[in-house]
């Protein structure tokens, strides 16, 4: 059984342990308690967090943009440090899950290869190249799998489109256009968090550059348009440049929506047999899935919703990407979509439109 610890207790930790973990409710003590793992061959049996209310289960102060506010847990069961060094030291652990913010992934990812841990840390792998270089060079140099957590293929409608482009269950991709858009969240005025970000073309739109390097291969340059804050992209519209010129894919992302739209995806794929179409977004509070995923063929039945597979619980992404970083450590064959050197490649992307959106011109990856 490979045995995770998990470093950072905000959001992004509860959301990692609660895709890892089972809970049942304890009417008697008022609190969840763990009742197993939701990973075959995984379990998380450490956390590390500076935060004493947190080690000990109180999450009620924990609230994301998606998913419930965190609750009382009954954590007894693990292995909980208030000095994260302390989690790197345990030779009882297998694997490093760093949920800390960005600004951090850094530091803490070169001590836990240091360490010779297996590293998984959340996206965007870092905000600077070069910190992201350093963290690749490390890990292959330790002999360790570094690996980034960019859940987004791991949505069934993404999982779906990647599987059939990969597949060419209906012919090969022509052309694609994928969205991503949030308006300014309350908190996003402090510049110096915008900065830590990395500004929304990285800390959001990193999603799509992953996304599309993953479905059509990382391109040769890119050509952007947008606005900048600080140098940082916070509105971009992408066209991807790629040797085969019949092949055309574009992007839009950013986080100048009305203040009704707190976010929003969607993608169309273009293939020589069918066309596969999906919109979803938070509109005034409400998640509405305006364009269910959606298969569009010339032939047979014409227009159809497919079948997904995965579960229905708000963590389950996440739950299926922790599945997929289990399965590649013990059987040694790293599943490519949590790649580190493709989560670098798509950092990469981000800096070349920047570089493109202020310069006017094409920018070669």
């Amino acid at each position: 059984m490979l045995r995770i610890g998990v470093i950072g207790v905000g959001f992004m930790g509860m959301t990692h342990i609660e895709g890892a973990t089972r809970f049942r409710e304890d009417a008697e003590s008022g609190r969840r308690v763990i009742d197993g793992s939701k990973l075959a061959g995984g379990v998380i049996t450490a956390i590390a967090t500076r935060n004493e209310a947190k080690r000990t289960g109180d999450w009620t102060s924990i609230q994301g943009n998606f998913g419930p506010r965190g609750g009382l847990n009954d954590l007894s069961s693990i292995k909980a440090y208030a000095d994260y060094h302390d989690l790197l030291a345990d030779p009882d652990i297998d694997l490093v899950d760093i949920c800390l913010p960005t600004d951090q992934h850094e530091k803490v990812a070169l001590e836990s290869i240091a360490a010779g841990k297996n590293t998984l840390v959340e996206k965007p792998i870092a905000v600077s190249l070069e910190a992201a270089d350093r963290m690749v060079a490390a890990a292959e140099e330790a002999r360790v799998h570094l690996m980034v957590a960019h859940v987004l293929p791991f949505f069934p409608e993404f999982a779906y489109v990647a599987n059939a482009v990969r597949t060419e269950q209906f012919g090969r991709l022509r052309a694609a256009h994928f969205r991503r858009v949030i308006c300014e969240p309350d908190w996003s005025s402090d510049m110096a968090n915008f900065r830590n970000l990395g500004g929304w073309g990285i800390d959001l739109h990193i999603h799509d550059n992953h996304f599309i390097s993953a479905l059509c291969g990382v391109p040769k340059a890119v050509f952007s348009q947008g606005t900048l804050v600080e140098g940082f992209v916070n509105h971009v519209h992408s066209n991807y440049v790629y040797g085969d010129g019949d092949l055309a894919v574009s992007c839009v992302s950013g986080g100048i929506a009305a203040g009704g739209l707190d976010f929003a995806h969607g993608f169309e794929l273009y293939l020589d047999d069918a066309t596969i179409v999906y919109n979803a977004g938070t509109y005034d509070k409400e998640w509405i899935a305006d364009r269910s995923l959606t298969l569009i063929r010339s032939d047979g039945e014409k227009v159809t919703n497919p079948e997904l597979p995965g579960g229905d619980e708000w963590c389950s992404a996440f739950t299926a990407e922790l599945q997929a970083a289990v399965d590649g450590l013990n059987s040694g064959e790293i599943n490519p979509m949590l790649s580190g050197t493709l989560a670098r490649d798509a950092l990469k992307l981000c800096y070349a439109e920047a570089k493109s959106i202020s310069t006017g011109q094409i920018v070669e990856v």
